[in-house]
C-alpha cells in the first residue's frame, strides 16, 4: 500500500535536486572556460625529413653559380664563295684538320665556264699585244729609215753648199747658186731635225700603246685569277688547324646533292686546345659580377681555375652570359660544347653572421624562420632580417644569434602556425 510522504521530506528532496543541477551547471561552465583558454596542439613534423643550419660568425665567401658550356676561343665559320651543289663530303665532324684540308667539294658549271672564257680572253689579249709590238716595231723601223734618208739628204746638201762656196771664191759659181745650195742645206737640216723628233715621239707613242695593252692584259689576267680562285673555292677548305665541329646548320646537316647559295655557312672549325667557359648567370645575381673576378669551372672530371674576361651586356631569357678564361690545364675529356658548372667569387666578407641559405631565402629581405628550442624537440617561428647572399650561405643582419639552429627546408605548409613539434 502507498505510504504518505510528508511535506518536509518533499522539500528536502527538491532542495537536493536543485543543488545537484546547480553544481552540474557550474562544473560545465568551468570546463568550458578551461577549454577555451587551452592553446591548440603544435603540429608534428618528421625531423628526419628536414635540413638544419647553424648560425656562425666568421668569413663568408660571396659567390654566384651558373651552368654553361665550354666554347673555343678560336672559331672559324667557313662560307661558300659561290653558289654550288655538294658533290663530295671528304671530312666528317670530329676529325682533326689542317688549314689546307679539303672538307667539301662543290660543283658549279657557270663558274667553270666563266674561268674558261676568261682564259681565252687573256689569250686573245696577249695575241693582240704581240701583234701591236710587231706593228710598232715596223713603224719604228720606217721612221728610222726616214731619219736616215733625211740625214743622207742633209749631208749631200751640205756638201753641195760647201763645194759651191769654195768655187764661188774663185768666181766659178754665181752667187745665186751659192744661195740656193745654202738654202737647200738649211732645209735638209731642218727636215732631219723634224724626222728625229718624229722618231722620238713615235717611240713614246709606242710605249704608251704597249702600256695600254699591257694594262688590259693585266686586267684580264686578274679576272682570270679571280675566276680560277672561284673554281678553286668550290673546294671548301678548313682555313685553320683545328677540329671540324659542324657541317652545315644543326637543324639541316650538309648532304650530298644539296644546293648551297653564295655566302652559305658550310662548316665550323675550332681550336680545341684553347677553350673558355660561357656561363649563364641569373640576371638578379649578375649585377655584382665584374671583370677579372676569380672563378672555378667544374667539368665533372675536375675543377679548373679561371677568371672573368667578358660580361654580355644583353639579357637573354633572364640570364646574362659571362665568359670565363681558363687559367689551369684542361682535364681529360674536356671538349667544345661540354656542359659545365661555374662558380664566380664576388667578394670575401670578414666577421659576419651567416647561415646556410634557407629555401626561398632572398637577399636584403625579411623572412620568418623556424628556430629550434626545447633541446631540439620544438621549433618556433622568428622574424629574421637577411642580408647579402652567396651560393649556399646568406648573411644574417638581425633576428638570430651565433649557435642558433634553424630549419632550412621549405616550411611554407606551416605558414599558419607559430610552432611545430619535431618527432
Amino acid at each position: 500500500m502507498d505510504v504518505a510522504i510528508s511535506p518536509a521530506v518533499r522539500r528536502r528532496r527538491r532542495m537536493r535536486r536543485w543543488l545537484g543541477l546547480t553544481a552540474a551547471a557550474a562544473a560545465l561552465a568551468l570546463i568550458t572556460l578551461g577549454l577555451s583558454r587551452l592553446q591548440p596542439a603544435a603540429p608534428a613534423v618528421e625531423k628526419a625529413t628536414l635540413y638544419f643550419g647553424t648560425v656562425e660568425r666568421g668569413e663568408m665567401l660571396r659567390q654566384v653559380r651558373g651552368n654553361g658550356t665550354l666554347v673555343p676561343e678560336d672559331i672559324r665559320w667557313i662560307p661558300t664563295i659561290n653558289a654550288g651543289r655538294v658533290e663530295r663530303i671528304l671530312v666528317l665532324p670530329g676529325a682533326r684538320v689542317k688549314a689546307d684540308t679539303v672538307l667539301v667539294e662543290l660543283s658549279n658549271p657557270e663558274v667553270n665556264q666563266a674561268a674558261f672564257d676568261a682564259e681565252w680572253q687573256i689569250k686573245g689579249a696577249e695575241a693582240d699585244m704581240a701583234n701591236l709590238r710587231v706593228q710598232l716595231d715596223s713603224q719604228r723601223l720606217t721612221q728610222e729609215a726616214a731619219v736616215a734618208g733625211a740625214a743622207a739628204n742633209g749631208r749631200d746638201a751640205q756638201q753641195d753648199f760647201e763645194a759651191n762656196e769654195a768655187l764661188s771664191q774663185s768666181g766659178l759659181v754665181p752667187a745665186i747658186t751659192l744661195k740656193q745650195s745654202q738654202a737647200r742645206a738649211e732645209e735638209m737640216a731642218k727636215l732631219l731635225a723634224i724626222e728625229r723628233q718624229r722618231l722620238k715621239i713615235s717611240a713614246d707613242a709606242a710605249k704608251a700603246q704597249i702600256a695600254v695593252q699591257e694594262a688590259k692584259v693585266a686586267q684580264l689576267r686578274a679576272q682570270l685569277d679571280l675566276k680560277r680562285g672561284q673554281v678553286e673555292a668550290l673546294k671548301i677548305r678548313a682555313g685553320v688547324d683545328g677540329v671540324l665541329q659542324r657541317l652545315g646548320d644543326p637543324a639541316n646537316p650538309l648532304q650530298i646533292g644539296q644546293q648551297l647559295a653564295a655566302g652559305a655557312l658550310v662548316a665550323r672549325v675550332a681550336n680545341p686546345a684553347r677553350l673558355k667557359a660561357a656561363i649563364k648567370i641569373a640576371e638578379t645575381q649578375a649585377k655584382d659580377v665584374q671583370l677579372d673576378q676569380k672563378a672555378g669551372i667544374d667539368t665533372r672530371n675536375g675543377v679548373v681555375a679561371g677568371h672573368v674576361v667578358r660580361i654580355d651586356p644583353a639579357v637573354e631569357n633572364g640570364t646574362v652570359t659571362v665568359d670565363v678564361a681558363l687559367d689551369g690545364p684542361l682535364p681529360k675529356g674536356a671538349r667544345p660544347d661540354l656542359s659545365v658548372d661555374g662558380t664566380i667569387t664576388l667578394e670575401r666578407l670578414e666577421n659576419v653572421l651567416h647561415l646556410g641559405r634557407p629555401v626561398n631565402g632572398q637577399p636584403e629581405s625579411q623572412a620568418s624562420l623556424f628556430k629550434l628550442v626545447n633541446n631540439g624537440r620544438e621549433a618556433v617561428r622568428v622574424p629574421v632580417k637577411l642580408g647579402r647572399t652567396s651560393v649556399t650561405t646568406i648573411e644574417i643582419m638581425a633576428g638570430l644569434q651565433v649557435g642558433d639552429v634553424v630549419i632550412l627546408s621549405d616550411m611554407s605548409q606551416w605558414d599558419a602556425v607559430a610552432k611545430v613539434r619535431l618527432d
